[in-house]
């Protein structure tokens, strides 16, 4: 809401839904003080090559917990790709690039999910 509120006030979904997806990079960035954006953002923040990860949805130590932080930075890969890359880079009349209110809501719900894993992220920066 902090990203969308004017958007969803005013009921423009196509925009509510480009706030919102650009204020999931915008978190990534605060927490991790980089200045990468998209994919390069999300790479930054979750890579395993060098552990541990500069942001931590968990303990980091079990093979299930590394995979469900590989996965978390997928699905944050997936959003900004398919929500937020195309009306970055089209414009809406050209691209017909049109969103459901139905579609809108899951979004919403999951960035409200992502959020909640990033308000209990442990955070390594790096030097």
């Amino acid at each position: 809401m902090k990203y969308c509120e004017e958007e969803i006030l005013r009921k423009s979904l196509f925009h509510a839904v480009f706030e919102a997806t650009k204020g999931s990079a915008e978190r990534l960035r605060q927490l991790s003080k980089s200045n990468l954006d998209g994919a390069d953002l999300v790479d930054f923040c979750f890579s395993t090559k060098n552990p541990p990860p500069v942001v931590r949805i968990n303990n980091f130590v079990t093979e299930s917990e590394v995979s469900e932080h590989k996965g978390f930075a997928n699905l944050l890969r997936g959003v900004f790709g398919t929500f937020r890359n195309p009306p970055a880079h089209t414009p809406r009349a050209a691209a017909g690039w049109a969103i459901t209110e139905p579609d809108a809501l899951d979004l919403f719900s999951l960035l409200s999910f992502m959020h909640r894993r990033l308000d209990d992220a442990t955070v390594t920066l790096r030097t």
